[in-house]
């Protein structure tokens, strides 16, 4: 029996948005739990589907001793502050080393945290852990799919092991996989050779989804390169909103022989250069989609899914534009619903006037900088909740989200479900909780670019990627890089 330690910290950083990550973004619950540590933490994430969860009942099966450090994240956004990073940072450490001496550690980091100090975060803590425990200590991290793998992070880590699923429904199978990994490690720790090679062009977040080419027919062969030499191999495709030296595709690969290594990591780069012309994809114009979308439900009769990918706040969105709203307003979509939307001072009013108010609102554009006015209309209160409930789909399934206030607003044909923060809307009881079925609906219009697909794909008759005015930019040609390394091409949409 090992005695590993164990914790995670997560945060993607769009650093092209405008909102910052305080310690308090970090502190609270949203879509996933709050920042917890010790027996609290495990407590806390029991349940819940998260790398750190798959980790923890590998450890159990394997009947290691855990011991918990601390776990927390925050929703997408743009840089994470110094005084939050130091603060996270300062407790991490130090609760390592009140656990020392530990066999081997675990952690469970995203890849992609920018500071305002420190462009690549997740190797600055990579880097620290590694100081305070010396070079001998085995550190075996899992990376979300949209890590910037840097040359940091491969040399302060033994082992990185990513996520092969977008949308992420392999959260806690990859942090099974990589804690099972260290915990057999600590059994034989044969000596372990890594090769890691970057790929010289970005792949935009919507064409990076797994359920379709090129990245599922790339991530269906990749098991193909691991053997018994060479236990783990991974590709991160990049978050391409993340403006520093490193962003972009990654391939890492460790094992037993080195030329095996190599010849495993480099077959993966093969496989992901020879699908290169292939990552390109429809994002459609928000007026010409919401045309579009029309027509498709006039010609299938079904469900129709559309995606605000420019407004994600899976992505750095703060998921209060209204660009595609009111383009479902003008083209008079009926039995429609759109959300959810972070307006809290109207889901305030909502609440204080109750169900069946009439009120004139001005929704939305009270924290976004992309642009775009607000909506002011005459909408009807419907539906409130306290917006706590338990997620049910692949991705997020048994998370405990708390939204905060949330309200039904109906305008003419379209119901709109705005609650108090930023959540990306990737799991159906979103709408549930609040008495709306998305199947029962003609249109259903989501905040976010892919995360939605897996628990959404079984009642759209179609799904179209639409682009508003938002900070999570779909097209990488349109972005004005200032950091990222010479070189490196940016794949355009279509």
């Amino acid at each position: 029996m090992s005695r590993i330690a164990v914790g995670g910290w997560q945060h993607e950083t769009n650093t092209f948005a405008t909102l910052r990550a305080d310690y308090q973004a970090f502190a609270m619950a949203d879509e996933w739990p709050a920042k917890q540590s010790g027996q609290a933490m495990l407590d806390t994430v029991a349940g819940v589907h998260l790398p750190i969860t798959g980790a923890i009942r590998a450890l159990k099966e394997r009947k290691d001793e855990i011991v918990p450090l601390l776990w927390c994240s925050a929703t997408p956004c743009s840089y994470v502050t110094k005084d939050a990073f130091e603060r996270i940072a300062s407790e991490m450490l130090q609760l390592l080393e009140q656990a020392l001496p530990v066999d081997g550690i675990y952690l469970d980091l995203h890849g992609a945290m920018v500071c305002e100090h420190i462009d690549d975060g997740d190797g600055e803590i990579l880097s620290r852990v590694r100081r305070l425990v010396g070079d001998g200590m085995p550190i075996f991290v899992s990376l979300d799919l949209h890590a910037n793998i840097t040359p940091r992070m491969v040399q302060s880590a033994t082992v990185i092991d990513v996520f092969r699923t977008y949308p992420h429904v392999d959260m806690g199978e990859t942090g099974h996989r990589a804690a099972m990994y260290l915990s057999r490690y600590l059994e034989n720790p044969a000596p372990l050779f890594k090769h890691y090679r970057q790929i010289d062009f970005i792949i935009p977040l919507n064409t990076g989804c797994t359920l379709l080419e090129p990245c599922r027919s790339i991530y269906r062969v990749l098991p193909d390169h691991i053997s018994d030499s060479v236990p783990s191999v991974s590709l991160a495709c990049g978050f391409h909103l993340s403006d520093i030296f490193d962003a972009g595709p990654a391939v890492v690969a460790y094992g037993y022989e080195p030329d095996d290594v190599q010849a495993a990591a480099e077959a993966l780069v093969r496989e992901v250069y020879g699908h290169k012309q292939a990552f390109h994809d429809k994002v459609w114009p928000v007026d010409q989609g919401i045309a579009e979308a029309r027509k498709a439900f006039d010609a299938h009769g079904r469900t129709i899914v559309i995606a605000d990918t420019q407004d994600n706040p899976g992505g750095g969105g703060s998921g209060d534009t209204v660009g595609v709203l009111r383009s479902m307003l003008e083209h008079r979509l009926d039995n429609a619903v759109f959300g959810v939307m972070n307006d809290r001072e109207v889901a305030a009013t909502a609440h204080s006037r109750g169900v069946g108010a009439e009120l004139e609102i001005e929704l939305g554009c009270k924290e976004s900088a992309a642009g775009g006015a607000l909506l002011k209309c005459r909408a009807v209160v419907t539906a409130l909740s306290d917006g706590n409930f338990t997620a049910t789909g692949p991705m997020y399934r048994g998370a405990r989200m708390e939204i905060g206030k949330t309200a039904v607003l109906q305008v003419e044909g379209v119901r709109i479900v705005v609650c108090s923060k930023a959540v990306q809307t990737a799991d159906k009881e979103h709408f549930r909780h609040v008495g709306i079925e998305p199947g029962k609906m003609d249109y259903v219009a989501v905040k976010s670019s892919v995360h939605f697909r897996n628990d959404y794909q079984d009642i759209a008759s179609r799904i179209l990627v639409v682009a508003a005015p938002g900070e999570v930019h779909a097209d990488p040609a349109l972005l004005d890089y200032r950091f990222i390394r010479s070189g490196i091409e940016r794949t355009a949409l279509g």
